[in-house]
């Protein structure tokens, strides 16, 4: 007993110093400025598409400046909390997340840009919940598949198909607005979370096959709204209809490519003056950078999104437990599909749909959504010592 105690005892001692440290010396913050960058760059392109031409265009800037602002306490509010409370917790945010997207669909959800995905809360502010529902999605997931019954190394069965069942509520309640690129991300976290939380091969190759079929049974039998179906008519041949399904697609390409290397100058892009490309400061921001910033600017921002990504993917593999682990990796596979789809619907790669640029792009819920995946990342590293 005397050894045991002073083995432990030394072993305590032993300990890096940076245990005892402050927690805010122990933050990721290469995550954190990475967002910070990118918060900052995203804001200037946000001024930039919407400085000329448009009525009352500093009260974008303001609007931005307001939602990185809660963004950030809300990050902040979610880092300091214990992840490991998110166990309990995660029925409630699920539940909640359920309740807002059934809400969208009563008369109190609103319609833009042909998707009823908002509720108008007054005062020029409108809430999204399919942005929350993403949050209730990785921490749902994580609590059914990130605790594997006793003898078993991964979920079971039972705890597959009831993950697959609860992912199921939420994804049919966004395609029923329809948000195509919402319900996109919800796949991707799906597979993402499944595969790691060490769940047999032949579910994961067997869910993706599912939802190929899926997606070709909605073309099919035509289930898509027709705005969605000139969307990837003009994706596969935007000069097809340059004036009509693939002018969005034409103009996005045209300013990206018109800035070069190192770009025409902030504030100087003659298309994003012109207001030429639609929804510039949301779904297209990446052409502001593209035609103002050049391709050094450009990459930049790519770069900084991959710090984001390699940092939560550091997260995730250092995670103390299997429930850490998979909701950094949803987190992950979230930002990074939303990433790969929007720049890739701006250089012509990805069909066109709602996905916002996280950090850069304008917006308030996407933003505060955004922020709090920040801050579960930094609550799984801040707790990944099993001694803490």
């Amino acid at each position: 007993m005397q050894s045991e105690y002073g083995g432990a005892v030394g072993r305590r001692r032993s300990l890096p110093a940076r245990l005892l440290a402050s927690p805010a010396r122990r933050l990721d913050w290469a995550l954190i400025l990475a967002v910070l960058a990118l918060s900052v760059v995203g804001s200037l392109l946000v001024y930039s598409a919407t400085r000329a031409g448009r009525a009352g265009a500093g009260g974008f800037l303001e609007k931005h400046i307001l939602n990185v602002a809660i963004g950030l306490v809300l990050g902040g509010v979610t880092t300091a909390l214990d992840y490991r409370l998110l166990r309990a917790y995660a029925p409630i945010v699920y539940a909640a997340a359920c309740v807002g997207l059934a809400v969208v669909l009563t008369p109190l959800g609103a319609t833009v840009n042909g998707s009823h995905s908002w509720i108008v809360v007054g005062g020029g502010f409108q809430i999204q919940p399919s942005e929350f529902a993403k949050v209730g999605m990785v921490v749902l997931l994580a609590m059914i598949l990130g605790e594997p019954r006793d003898g078993e190394v991964g979920p079971g069965r039972r705890d597959i198909l009831l993950a697959l069942a609860l992912a199921g509520l939420p994804a049919g309640l966004v395609m029923l607005q329809p948000d195509l690129g919402t319900t996109l991300v919800f796949a991707t976290v799906i597979i993402g979370v499944l595969g790691m939380s060490g769940a047999p091969k032949r579910w994961v190759g067997g869910l993706v096959g599912a939802g190929a079929s899926l997606a070709l049974a909605v073309w099919w039998f035509h289930l898509l709204k027709p705005y969605q179906i000139h969307r990837f008519t003009a994706f596969a041949d935007p000069s097809a209809d340059p004036q009509g399904a693939g002018y969005n697609a034409q103009q996005a390409r045209i300013a990206v490519g018109s800035g070069g290397v190192f770009g025409n100058g902030l504030f100087h892009g003659e298309q994003t003056t012109g207001h030429f490309v639609p929804e510039q400061h949301t779904d297209f921001i990446f052409t502001v950078a593209g035609e103002e910033l050049g391709f050094v600017g450009a990459a930049l921002i790519i770069a900084l999104l991959g710090v984001v990504l390699w940092r939560g993917l550091r997260i995730a593999r250092e995670a103390a437990d299997l429930f850490g682990g998979l909701v950094a990796t949803g987190v992950v596979c979230w930002l990074a599909f939303q990433t790969f789809e929007n720049i890739g619907m701006t250089v012509g790669i990805m069909p066109i749909t709602g996905l916002p640029l996280p950090f850069v792009s304008y917006g308030g819920s996407s933003a505060f959504a955004d922020f709090v995946a920040v801050g579960l990342l930094q609550t799984v590293h801040l707790r990944h010592n099993p001694y803490e």
